[in-house]
């Protein structure tokens, strides 16, 4: 690494349709998936088991954003991602399972990754984007991720033409080693997209951040036909 985070870390019918089981199933054998989110090629390692009883031990922010939800769209592949507040705007790469069932990471530290198992932003069900904070030292795409807030926008760009609109609910930063897998990616009713990254602390001798960042967003809105 150029920098030692450790001592520097980064700031800290189709409408009513569900993720498929399997898409579900896969997300739950990856409490670990991003272990390699915050770390220069480290290739992902096997999970721990998830607790479903766990919940967030530092929420970056615990008062939800309060906007109506909007209709949720038809399915269709994302093109890429916006989120003002923070200056970021991302292609996407489109993300499956490695050879371990973990989630393939973005090969690309400046472009965010969909995993394309699961529901497709703006349809029923929790969406997930993924990306790097740091890269070889350097801030990555989802470096300033934590500085979301309730009320804060997030803009997906579709195939179809329509442009997603997110409202962030809340932020929320998890233990890798207690990851509440149910929680963040359990079935919804409505649209909602989870962008997830690493946090915290990192530790040289693991190659490992010791968090994971979760920003919960809910379907607020979208532009074109």
């Amino acid at each position: 690494m150029d920098r030692a985070p450790d001592e520097d870390p980064p700031r800290s019918s189709p409408w009513r349709r569900r993720v498929p089981l399997v898409a579900i199933a896969a997300l739950l054998l990856t409490g670990g998936l991003l272990l390699a989110l915050g770390t220069a090629r480290q290739q992902p390692a096997p999970p721990p088991a998830a607790d479903k009883g766990t919940r967030p031990t530092a929420p970056h922010s615990p008062t939800p954003s309060t906007e109506p939800q909007a209709r949720a769209l038809p399915p269709s592949r994302p093109v890429s991602i916006t989120i003002p507040s923070i200056e970021v705007t991302s292609d996407l790469e489109q993300l499956g399972l490695g050879k371990n069932r973990a989630m393939e990471t973005p090969k690309d530290p400046v472009k965010a990754g969909w995993y394309r198992p699961g529901a497709t932003p703006g349809a029923i069900g929790p969406s997930v984007i993924a990306g790097h904070v740091t890269w070889d030292g350097s801030p990555a795409v989802f470096f300033e991720l934590t500085e979301l807030e309730p009320g804060d926008r997030i803009e997906v760009r579709r195939a179809d033409g329509r442009t997603a609109e997110f409202t962030v609910d809340r932020t929320a930063t998890y233990p890798k080693d207690d990851f509440p897998t149910v929680e963040v990616y359990r079935n919804l009713d409505h649209a909602g997209l989870r962008l997830i990254t690493c946090g915290g602390s990192f530790s040289q001798k693991n190659s490992r951040y010791a968090d994971n960042v979760v920003v919960y967003a809910t379907l607020t809105g979208h532009q074109g036909s």
